[in-house]
Order: C-alpha cells, then structure tokens, then sequence
C-alpha cells in the first residue's frame, strides 16, 4: 500500500504543520512517510503546500503524478490540484474560502467542509487544517486518530503548548465531520 495526500492553500493555514503531524502519526503506526514542503517566499499569505506520502513498505519515489487525496484550502488549490487527483480519489474542500465552486469531477469523492466553522467549533477558529486533517483521518483511515492526537501533543507543545487543546479540539470536530460525512 502507497497513498499520497497534498494539503494547499494560504501560508499561514498551517499546511506544512498539518503535513508533519500526519506524517508523525504514520511513523507511530508504523509506516514509512515521505513529507515535502513547496512553498513561496513569502511569511503569510502566498502559496504553500506539502505532499505527504505513506506506505507500508519502502516509498519508491517521492514524486506524486496524481494524489489519492487532496486538501484544498483556498480557490487557487482548487483550481491548481482538482486535477491532479485520481479518480476514485478524495478531493476535500474548504468551503469557508472556496464557497460554492465544485471541482466538477465525477469520478473523485469530493468532501465540503466549512473548516473555519468546525475549527471554531473545536476551540479555535485559525486551525482550519487540522479541522480538514481530522475529516481525512475519518474518511480514509490511513493512520489511526489516536496517532494523531499523539503526534499532535508532541508537535504542538513543543512550540505552542497554549494551542495542544484547541489542536485536540478541533481535531475531534474534523474526525466527527468526517465521520458524519461518510454516514450520508
């Protein structure tokens, strides 16, 4: 098994962060990962991402033609990488910047999420890519939630410790949104 995932957007959406920590939660449930950050030069507000690659024996390149999932923060994500995702792939979405615009594919799983709002309802309204890293988790099942959650105490009390509960809390809004997404 090899999976890929991009996570895009806005510098500053936490993207990169979003990426570490899924690639920490693979290495905890014992795979192999690939992490790649692409960003401009930029502080905030230009565009970011990050590749993540998971697999359960060795990865044998870290170049990505079509992604089995993508988070797409932002309209220029969504418009850059829509493409780029297998068919039968998951496409997830963050309405509160996109709104109503649709990747118009038929062959992937497209998943709306207003991210600012379920990130709001988790604790804090800024971590709007761990609301969408929470939706993939349920969704996909790559790596377990309760890596997550450990890889995200680890990562966030280094630099932020003020934050672990809020990336907790709105990492619990995003697996329940998940969840709830793949019940409809």
């Amino acid at each position: 098994m090899e999976r890929s995932v991009v996570f895009a957007g806005f510098g500053g959406q936490g993207l990169l962060f979003t990426g570490q920590v899924l690639a920490r939660a693979a290495i905890k449930d014992g795979l192999e990962v690939f992490w790649i950050p692409s960003y401009g030069p930029e502080m905030r507000g230009g565009t970011a991402s990050c590749t993540v690659i998971i697999g359960d024996g060795p990865i044998g390149s870290p170049v990505v033609d079509a992604f089995d999932a993508a988070v797409v923060m932002n309209l220029p994500s969504l418009r850059k990488f829509a493409s780029r995702v297998a068919a039968g792939g998951l496409l997830v979405a963050n309405t509160s910047l996109i709104g109503a615009e649709t990747s118009a594919r038929a062959d992937v799983d497209e998943m709306r999420l207003a991210c600012t709002e379920l990130a709001a309802r988790g604790g804090d309204d800024k971590l709007v890519s761990i609301a969408a890293l929470g939706a993939l988790v349920a969704r996909l099942g790559w790596v377990t939630p309760e890596s997550v959650r450990v890889a995200l105490r680890e990562m966030a009390s280094k630099k932020r410790p003020d934050v672990v509960e809020a990336d907790l809390g709105v990492f619990e809004a995003g697996l329940e949104a998940g969840r709830s997404e793949v019940a409809a």
